[in-house]
């Protein structure tokens, strides 16, 4: 089945239908109102009252007529810009586009350069994953935290497992963490780690939080009385709490396309082999 999603576009809390944006690419394409009408199946007359009705609506002058034909005005061109951007990436450009959380864009970036896909990585928080993911620019999202896809009811694909290290410390035991103070990171899977401690009456304080797991390792890394709970695969620590805060890394498809089913089925097979090699734990 062949479909071609054509979007509209609300211009000033005016809403325009594809079938006035399709006027203005083809116009723009011919420098012609009597062949654009042509090519869109519709009588010349039909065509000028869409762009007048759209002219009232914007109170800006879209088309300009002259001997010569017909071309679109500065305003014209800038609606006509965004609209072929929005087709752009409806359609998909034959590049995957992949956001990752910060810990795991380190093993989706393995696991791009092992598949041999042409593909786009964007790392950021979880949080901005959503974000882009609203917008349809992505086919693929890898979670840091696989509670984020359970909260919004997603279908997720375990990809490989993590597990947190103590960074700042030497601790060999929990009670030895006892009036510790923190650097969290926002949003992050260190929700595992505040649990256990909580759970086990160990009194402790969350004095700072960032956005990055990498800003959290520079603080600690200057100052000695603070320390963080951060992902084994990336830093190094004491492994006190691995069982208790052992988790998923998933991946979400947001866009089905032959070149994300080959990627997905790649991870699940021999794509295993390349996370161990980005220092996380295969799923067998």
């Amino acid at each position: 089945m062949d479909i071609e999603p054509l979007p509209g576009m609300k211009i000033n809390g005016h809403e325009m239908d594809h079938r006035f944006l399709e006027t203005l690419r083809v116009i723009g394409e011919t420098f012609s109102q009597r062949k654009a009408a042509r090519i869109l199946g519709v009588t010349p007359q039909v065509l000028n009252r869409r762009v007048l009705r759209a002219e009232s609506l914007l109170g800006v002058k879209l088309v300009k007529s002259s001997g010569a034909g017909s071309e679109l005005t500065p305003e014209g061109m800038e609606i006509l810009r965004t609209y072929l951007r929005q087709l752009k990436i409806l359609s998909g450009s034959g590049r995957l586009m992949v956001a990752a959380g910060y810990v795991s864009s380190n093993l989706a970036e393995v696991l791009i350069d092992r598949s041999g896909v042409e593909a786009s990585l964007f790392s950021c928080c979880d949080d901005d994953i959503f974000q882009l993911a609203e917008r349809s620019m992505l086919d693929i999202i890898f979670l840091d935290d696989p509670l984020q896809a359970y909260q919004r009811d997603l279908d997720f694909v375990p990809v490989a497992y993590d597990h947190l290290v103590l960074v700042g410390g030497d601790a060999a035991t929990m009670r030895e963490l006892d009036g510790s103070s923190f650097v969290g990171v926002e949003g992050s899977v260190q929700r595992l780690a505040w649990e256990v401690l909580s759970d086990a009456g160990i009194s402790f304080e969350v004095v700072r939080e960032v956005r990055s797991p990498y800003h959290a390792h520079r603080i600690v890394s200057n100052d000695r009385k603070l320390m963080t709970f951060l992902s084994a695969s990336q830093f190094s620590g004491p492994e006190i709490l691995k069982n208790e805060t052992r988790h998923v890394i998933s991946a979400v498809v947001c866009r089905e396309s032959e070149g994300v089913e080959k990627f997905m089925e790649f991870i699940m097979g021999d794509g295993q082999e390349a996370v161990l090699e980005a220092g996380f734990e295969p799923l067998h």
